[in-house]
């Protein structure tokens, strides 16, 4: 209850704060100026859906009533369509301009003429004129000579006015052309001419002005106007639903100042054109495909019908995250709100990708893409948030309390068994260890140095021989075991000191502080303690770049996650610098031997357990960094690894019922591993949108951008923040060092997607030590091979997406600059392995 208040307050005032930018906005009111009588005309098409399904006599009949409400007449396109229109408009007072469609198919154009001329036998009174072909020179279908004699031939048979439909050009290009017909038919279509909308009437009357100037004794239609109410922009056209009203009610005032003859395009939206004619092609409707009107000429018309529905989504997404994100943490005001406006910002979001199929026709292509978009979009704001969150919590919410030490002293000193787990470490390593184990101001000690699996002599003779300079307190074990590091520990604890308290773990190449266990045993006093945790360090992290960037990446995680988790309890146990009660340790069953990351792993068990543990940032002790590129991928592949095998071990603990484990241990623990699922979710998009790229280039499918795209460049500029604002505050590093960090972060991302893979699907993979110390002799493997594959398909699509938008869609912009921010983690990879082989010096 402590902290519910700020959660509760951050709560009520970014929610109210959403809701009045969404009233303020949400009922945006176009009013359309009142045009007084019915238009002219609109095109018609008598088909449905993706597929271009015929519709039935009823729904062509249905309609027409529609039509014959605002306009007096309709135009078609093809001898088919006219034939099932005249067939079913005989209830209405609409006249038809009949259409003939025109190609290089001269039995298809046959076809064409006679069935019109059969129909002019039945239907004349409902004729109103013929078009005989449409925009088949601009098409090159026929040349001008078959396309006059296709004219006359139509005009010989029939007293109805006769044309063709071309654009302004071709009539202009093409004066005998007009010879031969009864009036002029243009299309006027600014969207396509790229014309902004403040400037579509000047351009109109523009076209219509020449074409009048050069034919000033013949009638004039335009027969083709519009404007699309969704879709993608065309340059400086952008296809909107309030640029639609203000084109065809500012076109319709003047064409009745003008007394122009015209056409507007169209009656309804119709799906099955965007195959043709992309993103816009099914939006050029004055109706939605349910018969709906998309604005009003007599009233005014709300721009977003659902917005009152996309207020509620928000608001509520809003609540739910910042609820869920906050309600098991230690929070001020100030991290609250901060927090609170974030989770609110990307409720909108949500909701904003979760309503994209009920404002756009959705073809089978699109639903996979939104559908496949919002699957991975769910984890990736979780995963986000959780950045955020951390980010504010240690810039502006409560500082941290619970460091050790804590200045404790005890008069008590338990006998403390530090166990050196070996495994073919360079004997100048591991010599090097002892040394500083035996000068460490504690007195109540044994070290047990446990050679495992190790049969060659060179590594551990030099071993036995220093052991037994270094004294009694120094046990030389020689061990075969199974069960890899896990198994080892497990035997040492057989020749355990029976006086020991405290269990002690350092890797064999750890140089340790001579106050280490002075410092921190005292905080054993306590019974509930269980778990004492140094971090991890390193002392040759300055011999290369390659040492610095993997330096400056691990320190991220010890100065900045674990000590907010500390503050919490909540802490990840590592397998060196780590201390244990070895009762505590007998109690939950020792050390495992099913994961390969069995230190992270007892740690959770003595949390279940209802145990406590305590966490400095004071460095303790220095290891050895990886030799190469390869042993660091190696280590991370086996850490993700091991947390993918615990969490599957471990999951009925993090469930609500559980009572195993805090709320506090549980939003920690469940944070840490969605963190390693960003890596993987990070590399499954990027694989997904290199596949959908072919698709938009050469089938021109609509990307639903929200799901697909905002959520993978939100989540890069909150990476961006997090590193480098934290990286300065928390580990005090410079920009260069953060730089560092960040590429060899970024560098794992395919490795730590093979990693949870592996850990779903694959049981019991072996340990891979990590090679330290210049166990590795020369650098002569690729380990990014899959790495410069995926760059390299990132930034063709990228280049491919960008050099072929030919009409600067937007959203083309944005997904080709996500699939550039996607190839990043592997150039860093790239740069890395560059860094690696300039810095690396064999040994002799």
């Amino acid at each position: 209850m402590k902290y519910f208040k700020y959660i509760l307050l951050s709560l009520v005032i970014t929610s109210l704060i959403q809701i009045l930018l969404w009233t303020r906005a949400g009922d945006k009111i176009v009013t359309s100026p009142q045009i007084g009588e019915k238009l002219e005309s609109l095109s018609y098409t008598p088909y449905r859906g993706f597929e271009k399904a015929p519709k039935s006599d009823r729904e062509i009949a249905e309609d027409m009533k529609t039509i014959e409400h605002i306009a007096r007449k309709v135009r078609t396109y093809a001898i088919d369509d006219a034939k099932r229109v005249l067939e079913n408009v005989k209830d209405t007072k609409l006249k038809v301009d009949v259409g003939l469609w025109l190609s290089g198919d001269k039995g298809a154009n046959e076809s064409e003429i006679e069935t019109l001329f059969e129909l002019t036998k039945y239907y004349s009174p409902k004729i109103a004129s013929i078009i005989v072909g449409n925009e088949v020179l601009l098409r090159a279908d026929l040349t001008p000579e078959e396309l006059m004699e296709y004219i006359d031939r139509v005009s010989k048979r029939t007293r109805i006015p006769v044309t063709t439909a071309e654009v302004q050009h071709v009539w202009l290009t093409n004066k005998e052309l007009a010879r031969h017909v009864d009036f002029i038919n243009v299309h006027i279509l600014p969207y396509w001419e790229k014309i902004p909308i403040e400037r579509t009437l000047a351009f109109a009357k523009e076209k219509y002005d020449s074409i009048a100037a050069m034919y000033p004794k013949k009638p004039i239609t335009i027969g083709e106007f519009g404007w699309p109410s969704s879709g993608y922009n065309n340059e400086k056209a952008e296809a909107t639903l309030t640029n639609q009203i203000a084109a065809i009610t500012g076109f319709l005032e003047m064409a009745n100042a003008e007394k122009w003859s015209y056409n507007i395009v169209e009656a309804f939206d119709q799906p099955w054109k965007g195959v043709h004619e992309g993103s816009v092609g099914p939006y050029w409707g004055l109706f939605d495909i349910n018969k709906q009107p998309k604005f009003h000429f007599i009233k005014q018309t709300i721009i977003n019908p659902l917005w009152r529905y996309q207020m509620a989504g928000s608001v509520f997404f809003g609540l739910l995250l910042t609820y869920f994100g906050l309600r098991n943490q230690r929070v001020n005001f100030a991290h609250a709100i901060t927090y609170a406006f974030a989770a609110q910002a990307m409720g909108f979001g949500i909701a904003m990708a979760a309503t994209y199929p009920f404002i756009y026709y959705m073809n089978f292509g699109m639903w996979v893409m939104w559908t496949m978009g919002i699957f991975l979009m769910i984890p990736l704001v979780i995963i986000t948030l959780a950045k955020i969150n951390e980010l504010f919590k240690c810039t502006l919410g409560i500082a941290p309390k619970r460091l050790a030490p804590l200045n404790l002293k005890s008069d008590h000193i338990p006998f403390v068994s530090i166990h050196v787990p070996a495994y073919k470490e360079q004997p100048h390593v591991l010599i090097d260890t002892l040394n500083s184990l035996a000068q460490m101001k504690y007195t109540n000690y044994e070290v047990l140095v446990v050679i495992n699996n190790t049969p060659e002599e060179f590594y551990w003779k030099p071993i036995e021989e220093h052991c037994q300079k270094l004294g009694e307190k120094f046990v030389f074990l020689n061990i075969t075991c199974k069960g890899f590091k896990a198994g080892a520990l497990n035997e040492a604890l057989k020749f355990t000191h029976e006086k020991a308290e405290i269990l002690a773990v350092i890797d064999a190449d750890y140089v340790v502080d001579e106050n280490w266990l002075i410092d921190l045993v005292p905080l054993f006093d306590d019974p509930k303690v269980a778990l004492v945790q140094a971090p991890q360090d390193h002392r040759d992290g300055q011999e290369s770049l390659i040492k610095q960037a993997m330096n400056a990446e691990y320190a991220g995680f010890f100065d900045i996650g674990m000590v907010e988790r500390n503050e919490e309890n909540a802490i990840v146990a590592h397998g060196t610098m780590l201390m244990a009660r070895l009762s505590a340790m007998h109690e939950v069953g020792d050390w495992t031997t099913y994961t390969i990351v069995e230190d992270s792993e007892l740690g959770l068990r003595l949390f279940e357990a209802g145990y406590t543990a305590h966490y400095t940032n004071r460095r303790y002790g220095w290891g050895l960094l990886p030799d190469t590129v390869e042993a660091f991928r190696t280590q991370r592949h086996r850490w993700a690894y091991g947390a993918i095998q615990i969490l599957k071990r471990h999951w009925r603990h993090f469930m609500p019922s559980s009572k195993t484990l805090t709320p506090y241990q549980k939003y920690h623990f469940v944070a840490g591993w969605f963190f390693w699922l960003s890596d993987a979710f990070g590399a499954l998009t990027a694989f997904l949108n290199i596949f959908w790229v072919p698709f938009i280039i050469f089938v021109g499918v609509t990307i639903p951008t929200l799901p697909l795209t905002l959520p993978i460049l939100v989540a890069f500029l909150v990476n961006i923040l997090h590193a480098f604002i934290l990286y300065h505050t928390r580990v005090k590093m410079s920009v260069r060092e953060t730089m560092l960090s960040a590429i060899a972060s970024m560098s794992l991302q395919l490795v730590i997607f093979k990693a949870v893979y592996d850990g779903f699907v694959k049981d019991g993979l072996p340990f891979k030590r990590t090679e330290k110390g210049g166990n590795t002799k020369k650098v002569n493997k690729s380990p990014i091979q899959h790495e410069m594959i995926l760059a390299t398909l990132l930034t063709i699509s990228f280049f491919a997406l960008y050099f072929t938008n030919y009409t600067r869609i937007t959203e083309i912009y944005v997904f080709a600059f996500t699939l550039l921010i996607q190839s990043i983690p592997y150039y860093s990879a790239i740069i890395l392995r560059i860094i690696e082989l300039q810095s690396f010096k064999p040994q002799k």
